[in-house]
Order: structure tokens, then sequence, then C-alpha cells
């Protein structure tokens, strides 16, 4: 992921309903979760949740898969680990004792 696409993914990430979208998303694996169930579990009307899937989806961090006669709203996570490495990339200088932890803890909790 490039300086341009991070910070747009930055940007849609900068709204908690669609912070709390994509972490519910990336929770409920690669089968995703129907387009009014995401709405509901977070307790967001289904317009609003619209809106804030169509920015996320803007910004190359969810995708949609049918599902018969209705959509699943998928974590694109190609583009959510570009967007650690993008981050983490040059990490501590090339101290790699630094950044081990965090690393650490990412496999750990996966």
């Amino acid at each position: 992921m490039d300086k341009k696409q991070s910070i747009a993914a930055f940007d849609a990430l900068s709204q908690e309903t669609r912070l709390d979208a994509l972490r519910l998303l990336i929770q409920a694996g690669p089968e995703g979760i129907a387009a009014g169930e995401v709405g509901e579990r977070l307790g967001i009307k289904q317009n609003t949740m619209s809106a804030n899937l169509k920015v996320l989806m803007q910004a190359d961090l969810v995708t949609t898969v049918r599902d018969g006669r209705s959509i699943r709203y998928v974590a694109n996570y190609t583009a959510v680990q570009g967007l650690v490495l993008f981050l983490m990339k040059d990490c501590c200088g090339g101290r790699q004792d630094l950044c081990q932890p965090v690393l650490d803890q990412l496999v750990c909790e996966c």
C-alpha cells in the first residue's frame, strides 16, 4: 500500500462507526456479514450504515460478495495487511527488537 492509499484508508477509518464496522468484518472472517446484519450488530440505522460501508469500499478496505439475492460485506484482508505493513515497514530504524513485541502480540491474538 502506498502513501496515497494509506491516507484514504486512514481517512475512512477516522470515524467511529466505520472503524467499528471494519473491525466487525475482520472478526467475521472471509464469509463476511450480510448487509443488513452489519447495522443491526452495531446498532446503526440501515441508511447510515450503507453510507459508512460505501466509504470503506471506496477506500478499498471492504468488498462485497453476492450470496443469492443478498449482499455480504467482507473485509479486504490484503488492504488491511497493506495498511499495517505501511506503518510497520521501516519500524524503529531497523531495530527488530523494538517491533517484535507488536508482531508477537498480533500472532498470539490471531
